[in-house]
């Protein structure tokens, strides 16, 4: 299968490296420019992306409001992947936290790029990468459980497996842990996302480590 991509960045020069980065694979295709959030927002109307790699920090309306309103129109079928030049950025956790997908660095290699996008594309998040989980750490604000009343809404093995997701586990990984297949997780998984009424998996994190569900880890 194809995946389709839309770029949105306000730099034409990023915009054109990033094409010509992602035009070299057979199974990856550019759809779509935005000089900025809104545009993407129009572009991802028009052209039906899988992904859109979304630059935070752009004219007229940013990468966060942006991501906000993909993911709210988009109903889950298409997922962002934020690009930015700092890593430990409060800008990439709010785009995270309204459901961007994961974060690359503008500085990744082309490999690299091409891989998350190949990784976001099949439904899995980049919470792997020690610079995700660092990310997470700076910057959530952890609060009782109590005051996040939707994770009493999950069940035992619900709790275990976001536990796990918050860990960066794929879905293979959280299978072998448990014991069970594959099959079984993606159930969980996803009825986890409906019980929490969040999109993405990294929401779903987020929101663990704000209830204290999940604990910071040292990378």
């Amino acid at each position: 299968m194809t995946i389709r991509v839309l770029i949105a960045d306000d730099e034409a020069m990023v915009r054109a490296g990033l094409r010509l980065i992602l035009e070299r694979h057979s199974d990856l295709e550019v759809v779509g420019e935005a000089v900025d959030g809104a545009e993407a927002v129009e572009a991802a109307r028009r052209c039906q992306p899988d992904i859109v790699l979304m630059d935070v920090r752009m004219p007229r309306l940013d990468g966060i409001e942006a991501t906000r309103r993909l993911i709210a129109n988009a109903g889950g079928s298409i997922r962002v992947l934020v690009l930015t030049t700092f890593d430990l950025d409060e800008y990439v956790f709010k785009a995270l936290r309204v459901g961007a997908s994961g974060f690359m660095l503008k500085e990744s290699s082309p490999e690299e790029l091409v891989a998350a996008v190949r990784l976001v594309a099949a439904g899995n998040a980049l919470l792997a990468p020690a610079r995700t989980r660092q990310l997470i750490n700076q910057y959530v604000l952890r609060a009782p459980e109590e005051t996040v009343p939707l994770l009493s809404t999950l069940t035992s093995r619900e709790r275990e497996v976001l536990k796990l997701l918050a860990r960066g586990l794929s879905n293979a990984q959280i299978a072998a842990t448990l014991g069970v297949g594959e099959t079984t997780v993606r159930t969980h998984v996803a009825h986890v996302l409906s019980k929490l009424e969040v999109s993405t998996r990294v929401q779903a994190v987020v929101l663990a480590y704000e209830a204290g569900l999940a604990q910071p880890v040292n990378t």
